[in-house]
């Protein structure tokens, strides 16, 4: 019997890993007291990372993600979701 290919997408990956990323941001900004979407829409909007707290690494871990990229996963998750 034969086995299905297991198929491999860096999309997915990608997208796995932004998501985890976003969440830790959100979690680090909402444990310092700040409002993590208000923070995080700054950022997006004007690419000023001190929207952006360096609580657990944040800052360093949001600017390595592009953020076209990230605005083109969360676009395409809130259509089809």
């Amino acid at each position: 019997m034969y086995e299905p290919t297991m198929t491999f997408s860096a999309a997915d990956e990608r997208d796995s890993e932004m998501r985890e990323t976003l969440t830790d941001v959100y979690k680090a900004l909402r444990e310092k007291g700040y409002n993590p979407t208000n923070q995080i829409v700054g950022y997006l909007l004007s690419e000023d990372p001190t929207y952006i707290t360096t609580n657990r690494n944040a800052r360093t871990m949001m600017t390595r993600m592009d953020r076209d990229d990230l605005l083109a996963a969360m676009i395409e998750y809130f259509v089809n979701h």
